[in-house]
């Protein structure tokens, strides 16, 4: 109980006013035999500088791609982010912003959401935007029950192509609400369409498509719209917003509803997190959005102002009729998303998804040539690429590791089928020379 603040005293009056004897009682429903028999290996108290210095040397443990260059995607990707970013976001204005209650005091941070929900709109193709998710895995649960809700049906198909993590996501939010969840098979890096069709009956409520897929792959997403509009289902697609500076929007294809991990825009790795989710559909479904949408009004004087238009949440709304119980979002996440996003408009979002393209098609074709190493798929492909190696992935990745090179996901975690297989991904922060040094080591394995 060292680092407990309360005094003996304190301690005698709290127990006595619940009505125990110890603190030690308070366990008496763990069984003794998983508790912990010895104190915590924590050291006593430290100075400032002491602790400082502590502090530091655990963070320099950690790799960074700051040190190492890194060719691990899988949902998380490195992209360069222009410096003003980070300092914008420093304000106090946006840096201790909470939610926008009062319109009056909060037209900045609702205009900055405002401004982030057009831009979503422009890159998808859809009619609206919420004002941001958690993140893509969440975004992605919360659309399947969007399909649900609008078409009163209880079934989703999801392809195995997409992020199996943010299928894992869809099981723990799906079959609790009485949703059957469908996986339907991959060929050749894609979704298998005669799969797909077969398993589309009436009784479907909605198709879950990654496009690019977790494998890197062009979906074809237009035929699976047609298919999935033909039996009166709804379309859900999760994409990579920076492959829409070069691919057909979600919208041109026929998607209803569009989620994605907004992280690639202005927001660094971090290990993780914090990471934003974008969440976009068409107008008829506006009303089924979980989150809030900030919209423009005009005062009695006619003066324009941002104000908070839908908040079909739970802490709004009486919990059962609420379409989510998600009551945040991820605003200065979205922010960084937007400023970025603005910074490249139109000509650099094209530019910069090409130059991804370009980056990892050249470093498919160079791997390729290594003797022991060959493409996983044919067919097309964004920046992210499979490779069949027949050296152990782990030997692959601790040889690279060796040489400050972070290298692909072993795919057998996710996939038992891809044994000897990695998934690599090569965005605009690598040049030819780093792909040529991630090449010769590869090249070096034995």
């Amino acid at each position: 109980m060292n680092f407990v603040p309360n005094t003996d005293s304190q301690q005698e009056r709290l127990l006595a006013r619940i009505g125990v004897k110890s603190v030690e009682e308070l366990f008496d429903d763990i069984p003794k035999e998983i508790r912990l028999k010895r104190s915590l290996n924590i050291r006593g108290g430290m100075s400032e500088q002491e602790l400082v210095k502590h502090v530091q040397g655990l963070a320099n443990k950690n790799k960074t791609v700051e040190e190492y260059s890194c060719y691990l995607g899988a949902g998380a990707y490195e992209h360069f982010i222009p410096s003003f970013v980070d300092q914008l976001l420093l304000r106090s204005e946006f840096y201790t912003a909470y939610t926008p209650y009062q319109p009056e005091i909060s037209q900045g941070t609702l205009q900055a959401i405002y401004e982030y929900q057009t831009l979503v709109c422009e890159l998808t193709g859809m009619d609206a935007a919420n004002a941001s998710m958690y993140d893509g895995a969440s975004a992605l649960a919360e659309a399947a029950l969007m399909t649900c809700d609008a078409t009163r049906r209880e079934k989703v198909l999801v392809l195995q192509t997409v992020h199996p993590e943010y299928r894992e996501v869809m099981k723990t939010y799906l079959p609790p609400r009485g949703v059957e969840l469908v996986e339907i098979p991959y060929q050749d890096g894609v979704a298998d369409l005669s799969a797909l069709e077969a398993a589309l009956q009436e009784d479907v409520a909605g198709v879950v498509v990654q496009n690019p897929n977790f494998f890197g792959r062009v979906e074809k997403a237009e035929e699976i719209a047609q298919l999935v509009h033909a039996k009166g289902a709804l379309l859900v697609m999760a994409v990579n917003p920076v492959s829409l500076g070069l691919l057909k929007s979600p919208g041109e294809c026929g998607a209803d509803i569009v989620v994605g991990e907004g992280q690639a825009f202005g927001n660094p790795l971090n290990f993780g997190g914090p990471y934003l989710g974008f969440l976009a559909t068409r107008e008829k479904f506006v009303r089924r959005m979980p989150g809030r949408i900030v919209g423009v009004a005009h005062d009695k004087n006619g003066k324009k102002g941002y104000v908070l238009t839908l908040q079909a949440r739970e802490q709004h709304i009486r919990r059962e009729k609420a379409t989510s119980n998600i009551c945040s979002n991820e605003a200065l996440c979205a922010l960084a998303f937007t400023m970025h996003l603005s910074a490249l408009g139109k000509t650099g979002i094209l530019e910069l998804a090409y130059l991804n393209l370009q980056n990892a098609h050249y470093a498919a074709r160079e791997i390729e040539k290594i003797p022991e190493m060959s493409l996983a798929f044919s067919g097309p492909f964004f920046h992210e690429f499979v490779v069949e190696t027949k050296a152990e992935p782990e030997v692959v990745n601790a040889w690279l590791l060796e040489n400050q090179i972070i290298g692909g996901l072993d795919l057998a975690r996710f996939y038992p089928e891809l044994d000897h297989h990695l998934l690599f991904c090569v965005t605009e922060t690598k040049c030819k020379e780093d792909i040529d040094r991630l090449v010769a080591r590869l090249g070096e394995i034995q």
